[in-house]
């Protein structure tokens, strides 16, 4: 019933708009999150993206704020060559790339105003992709693609006269500035995966039956695809630095020749039984080969809502936050910076290295550099360093990064994800993890933590559906995790100990009875009294510790520092349980031997005399354990158990001396006894609050 409260307030939480718990049994577990393991794309980031750099070269170079002078030579173009014809097997054999064929002399005016280079880096970047134009209902159109990238990278074509208005399996519609529809055939399509980290596309321009492959793909594996460059290494950097997601295009003509025998081999590929996709990627390795290089895009991705201000939460609460994300190391550090993931003043230690020896020395290094650094030190590193680190020295990996504040990891597969995962929580048994993502590719890392977070994102709903809790937005996890987590441990904590002391003093209680009787086998409760005592009589007032709280909302997310308390356990350590255990033998001896002692002549009357004091001694314990006895569920429930039991003294005659306890020496005597197995604790409580304050408590005090 716990469990189910907890996950009933996640729910309804006003703060949390649109959470899902399809996990129920884990509320307390993000009460206790040592290590939070975080994608970048459409977790950190909103997944918009914004088209802001296309670079074609060392001095072309054009940005969002500058895209003028391409509307206009591409308007001048078009008006000197409205209609396009097809263009002669010369050619098309040679491969030379026109648009529109044209006369010489409005050639050499169009190339005046607009270098040719930026027309095939226009055609490449509105061709090469997997986007689909689709009609609203208000008669507009909208982009739907798999990768936001490519939205972005078609509406920028779009802002420059080169529109995408149809496509199918076959075919796609490109409609140029003026008006004019460019139509070309679909030949074959290489779409993009987390292992090709590429894509690419085969189409023959129905004007001029030219046929191209085209291809993008991320800067570390077409560099080794295009021809080579002087210039875009030294680009791809200074855009990743900015915080851009890059995309290197490249292209290559083939004739029909060359065409015809790529496609007997592609459809030779896909006839196989056995290793098809394999055999696949080599029929298009076979094209990939002295592509000439077109252009770079950077792409922007706007940070989430309030991830600043919870990163940093986060981080107070003595939470280690890993990022993996699969851009390059560049792109990582400036967006572990903007999100102040890492801050401006922390010092980055960027490990690399693949061999044993090269590792090893490296984190001689760290750990010297994790001695000197003050205000704590993030670690970077990317999928190759991270591969030789989870085959070479998984431990010492694990043991230098719990020194670092944050961990940065680029360029890292999915399966390195949940790789990174399983290795933190082997060789850290009693800490607790937790992963969020947004995509697909993120479920196996949020399935290898303790706790799986998912972000219903624009990449679908897998990663909110495989996961443990749903959220809209990664700031979320904020209040999911230091709010509802902290007090779901804590309340479970409370309540275990408790229901565990309500029985141990029931037992102690009945051990005492039977050395008085000789050790005979006789309960001292039964019946009745044992059904109500787990049940009407404590059960109400033990359920209201499930709605304690000890601080509002507000002072948990400015004060993260208390969360940290929790991931020690000290809530439920062996020394509060002998604490627990000790009260519990503490009160049922005073029960029992104070009324041998007080009531001598009514010795008969053992049962209603312990049991009552044992009634009143458990919902006192609940007064005193409950921080805020302003809940109008704990008053109820105080009222509701004694009224229950007074009824129940008349309504069970058998069990109860009704003349007897209606005196008012039972009363006096009953008090006593009660008064004396509790004052003790409840003293004791309020002198180590005041000498020794948990944190909480000087939280309140200022």
């Amino acid at each position: 019933m716990g469990k189910a409260v907890y996950s009933y307030k996640i729910k309804n939480d006003p703060t949390l708009p649109g959470v899902g718990v399809n996990n129920s049994n884990l509320p307390e577990e993000l009460g206790r999150i040592s290590y939070l393991f975080s994608d970048k794309t459409g977790t950190l980031t909103c997944n918009e993206m914004h088209f802001r750099r296309l670079y074609l070269g060392a001095s072309l170079k054009f940005t969002h704020n500058s895209l003028g002078d391409i509307v206009h030579s591409l308007h001048a173009y078009s008006r000197d060559n409205p209609h396009p014809t097809a263009a002669t097997s010369s050619e098309a054999a040679t491969g030379e790339q026109k648009l529109v064929s044209v006369p010489p002399k409005v050639m050499h005016d169009c190339m005046a105003k607009l270098d040719a280079t930026v027309v095939d880096a226009i055609k490449c970047i509105a061709l090469c992709h997997n986007v689909t134009p689709v009609e609203t209902d208000d008669g507009g159109m909208e982009y739907q693609a798999a990768s936001p990238d490519e939205v972005a990278l078609v509406k920028f074509t779009e802002s420059v006269g080169v529109t995408l208005v149809q496509r199918d399996i076959q075919q796609m519609q490109l409609r140029l500035e003026g008006g004019d529809v460019a139509t070309f055939a679909i030949l074959a399509i290489f779409p993009f995966t987390s292992a090709s980290k590429r894509m690419g596309i085969v189409v023959r321009n129905m004007a001029t039956g030219l046929i191209t492959f085209y291809e993008k793909g991320a800067d570390s594996v077409m560099q080794n695809i295009v021809r080579p460059s002087n210039w875009l290494e030294e680009e791809c950097t200074n855009l990743a630095q900015e915080g851009l997601r890059t995309l290197v295009f490249g292209y290559k003509h083939l004739s029909e020749a060359q065409y015809a025998d790529f496609a007997e081999q592609l459809c030779n590929a896909k006839l196989t039984t056995e290793n098809r996709a394999e055999n696949v990627a080599l029929v298009q390795e076979s094209l990939e080969v002295n592509l000439e290089l077109i252009g770079l895009t950077g792409v922007e991705d706007r940070l989430q809502p309030d991830v600043q201000r919870s990163l940093e939460e986060l981080r107070n609460a003595d939470i280690k936050v890993w990022m993996l994300t699969g851009d390059k190391v560049e792109t990582g550090i400036c967006i572990a910076r903007s999100t102040r993931l890492v801050d401006r003043s922390q010092r980055i230690f960027h490990l690399s290295g693949t061999t044993h020896t090269d590792l090893s020395n490296q984190f001689d290094l760290f750990s010297n550099s994790a001695y000197e650094a003050a205000q704590g030190i993030a670690m970077v590193l990317d999928g190759s360093t991270l591969a030789a680190c989870l085959t070479e020295l998984p431990d010492r990996f694990v043991a230098e990064t719990n020194k670092c504040t944050s961990v940065v990891i680029c360029r890292c597969s999915p399966t390195q994800k949940a790789e990174v995962v399983n290795l933190v929580r082997k060789y850290n048994p009693t800490r607790r993890t937790a992963a969020i993502g947004d995509g697909g590719n993120d479920v196996s890392m949020i399935q290898a933590s303790h706790c799986g977070l998912g972000i219903v994102g624009k990449e679908g709903k897998h990663a909110a559906l495989a996961a443990d809790f749903s959220l809209e937005q990664f700031s979320h996890c904020k209040s999911l995790i230091l709010w509802h987590g902290r007090n779901s441990y804590l309340r479970s904590a409370t309540l275990a100990q408790f229901i565990f002391h309500r029985g141990l003093i029931i037992s102690f209680i009945q051990a005492v009875f039977s050395s008085i009787f000789y050790f005979a086998s006789v309960p001292i409760y039964t019946g009745w009294l044992m059904v109500g005592y787990t049940t009407i009589y404590t059960m109400l007032p033990v359920f209201s510790l499930i709605l304690d709280e000890d601080v509002t909302e507000d002072l948990v997310l400015q004060f993260p520092e208390l969360y940290s308390e929790l991931q020690k356990g000290r809530a439920l350590s062996i020394k509060v349980f002998l604490v627990w255990v000790w009260m519990a033998v503490y009160q049922g001896g005073t029960i029992m031997l104070l009324v041998i002692l007080i009531f001598t002549e009514s010795f008969l009357q053992i049962v209603s005399i312990t049991f009552t004091a044992l009634i009143l001694t458990e919902l006192y314990m609940v007064f005193i354990e409950m921080h805020n006895r302003r809940i109008a569920f704990f008053v109820f429930a105080e009222f509701v158990s004694l009224g229950a039991y007074l009824l129940s003294i008349v309504m069970l005659p058998t069990y109860f001396d009704r003349q007897f306890m209606e005196t008012w020496e039972f009363v006096a005597k009953v008090a006593i006894i009660t008064v004396t197995a509790c004052l003790p604790i409840h003293l004791s409580k309020y002198l180590m609050r005041r000498w020794n304050p948990p944190a909480y408590a000087k939280i309140q005090a200022l």
